[in-house]
């Protein structure tokens, strides 16, 4: 005999999983997703629309192809990098005929980019780059794999290059790749050499002075610091480096079975360091057994979008939200335009361990290099390509002025036995917009079987509201209606919809393509029937 409606809570979270078949995920991993683009795990609770971006400058970086160099100096300053054309000669008084090709550096702080210096050599590659203090002004060390070293002073905004003629120099330190701080010391590495100036320096390499030099045996794909020792990767191995100077620096082995692919996936993530590995995107952590090391595949749960990611390319950028708790890694693709451009997110919900992350993916974020700094209260995270603007990730309500495809898609869910036919009849959904909010919901029945006709697919129907003046409008008393959808309307939370169809297993489809505000999607409520056995 059927029975009287009934309520099926759905409580969104879980985050993106593809490592389970439709059904298992259905019914093991209700609220979880098998789309989540440009939306995010919220550490609140539901799934967040990301926050777009704008354009740092409105002023290109001089120089033509992609930006090679970024740091994030502080929320309103930036220290880039370009390669020298012959208009960035015409167009800055510092480039003189015969600097094409080589890389110029500038600082900028939202409006014109100053010159600040330009490398000896040209053909420069990818910069990387490492901040210090060791004498009260905050400084930065550059390397590109094919000058010397280059320190930036933030106090002034000055920088310098190293050079064959600097004092205590080591020759060797021409194309260094990669560069980071450990122990108040600069290490920098060139193939498969580790090399470390004296104590307190970046720039002394005087052996007398404790500076010196270690093979690792392979090349060096990535250096991270991690709990008082000095993580360095190759391509097939992790290594370990402890110790304070170089009389009792102590190289040893964490894995020599698998390594890191890329330099620009490594980050430090909520009490991990995380990386790009043959296999999938990995954690390294430490465990309860002094010196012992956990290796887990975190992007195992959703390896497809991990897969998509990473099969594209082999040019990669990452930073972290910290307060988020973030991490997002981005691939490009030169020849791809930006609205195609995939990334995928990483938000942690637990102190260590691949258990806590919950991911998502991003589309429309085109990204060779980014970089994010913490300053006080105020966190900046900044990404460029090759069209030569830096921009500011977290900032406004559309990307650069495009819209924000937003897509999140439950598994199929058979609420009760998969086999007994349902009959739908009302939608409940709870969320927290922040402004104007229209989405797109559909419910997809059986597995979306658009080619059994037995199987009728409900139209969409369109969830929302207006409010006029849009997001943080202000009423005006007397001149506005107060609780209407006018100027200064209430946000309306919860939404009451009336649905039709019948079904055995459904999923729930909501799409914003926009420049509508964030919003939360929290839980949904559906009320159904559920009919007799035939």
């Amino acid at each position: 005999m059927a029975t009287q409606w009934q309520t099926f809570p759905v409580e969104l979270r879980g985050g993106l999983i593809s490592n389970q078949s439709p059904l298992q995920q259905g019914i093991n991993a209700i609220g979880s997703a098998t789309v989540l683009q440009n939306m995010e795990p919220d550490r609140r609770g539901g799934y967040t629309k990301i926050t777009g971006f704008n354009k740092f400058s409105s002023i290109e970086v001089p120089g033509a192809g992609n930006i090679l160099g970024l740091k994030c100096v502080s929320s309103t300053r930036t220290v880039v990098a370009r390669k020298v054309d012959a208009d960035a000669i015409t167009d800055v008084a510092a480039l003189v005929s015969g600097d094409e090709n080589k890389t110029a550096y500038y600082y900028g702080t939202g409006s014109t980019w100053t010159h600040m210096a330009t490398s000896a050599n040209t053909n420069g590659n990818k910069v990387y780059h490492s901040t210090y203090n060791f004498d009260g002004d905050d400084k930065t060390v550059f390397v590109d794999g094919t000058n010397y070293p280059a320190i930036y002073n933030s106090s002034g905004n000055t920088m310098t290059f190293l050079s064959a003629s600097s004092t205590n120099i080591n020759t060797d330190l021409e194309g260094a790749e990669l560069v980071t701080i450990f122990k108040n010391t600069g290490f920098y590495s060139k193939g498969n050499t580790v090399y470390f100036a004296a104590p307190f320096t970046v720039d002394n390499f005087s052996v007398a002075d404790g500076a010196g030099t270690i093979s690792v045996g392979n090349d060096v794909t990535g250096f991270a610091v991690f709990r008082d020792q000095l993580i360095i990767f190759t391509i097939d191995s992790i290594k370990r480096l402890t110790g304070s100077t170089s009389s009792d620096f102590q190289l040893t082995s964490i894995t020599d079975r698998i390594g890191c692919t890329s330099a620009d996936t490594i980050q430090e993530f909520g009490g991990d360091i995380i990386y790009l590995a043959p296999d999938g995107i990995r954690l390294l952590s430490a465990t309860d057994r002094i010196g012992d090391f956990a290796l887990d595949v975190a992007s195992d749960k959703a390896y497809k979008e991990a897969e998509d990611v990473i099969d594209s390319t082999s040019n990669f950028s990452s930073c972290v939200i910290r307060n988020k708790s973030q991490y997002r890694l981005f691939s490009f693709v030169s020849t791809q335009n930006r609205g195609s451009a995939k990334g995928i997110v990483a938000t942690k919900f637990a102190a260590q361990g691949a258990s806590g992350i919950q991911w998502s993916t991003t589309k429309g974020i085109k990204a060779y290099i980014s970089d994010s700094v913490y300053t006080g209260t105020t966190e900046a995270v900044m990404f460029a390509n090759e069209d030569g603007y830096i921009y500011e990730m977290e900032e406004g309500i559309s990307f650069d002025g495009d819209d924000i495809e937003s897509v999140y898609e439950s598994p199929y869910m058979p609420i009760t036995d998969p086999q007994t036919r349902k009959t739908a009849y009302k939608l409940t959904l709870y969320t927290e917009p922040q402004g104007n909010m229209q989405l797109n919901f559909k419910l997809l029945f059986d597995f979306d079987s658009g080619n059994d006709t037995r199987v009728v697919q409900p139209n969409p129907i369109t969830i929302g509201q207006t409010i006029a003046g849009g997001a943080g409008a202000v009423a005006i008393f007397g001149t506005a209606v107060f609780g209407s959808s006018v100027f200064g309307g209430k946000l309306k939370k919860v939404y009451n919809e009336n649905l039709i169809g019948s079904f055995h297993t459904v999923a729930m489809r909501i799409e914003d393509t926009s420049t509508n505000p964030a919003f939360t999607l929290d839980t949904a409520v559906l009320e159904y029937r559920q009919n007799d056995r035939q």
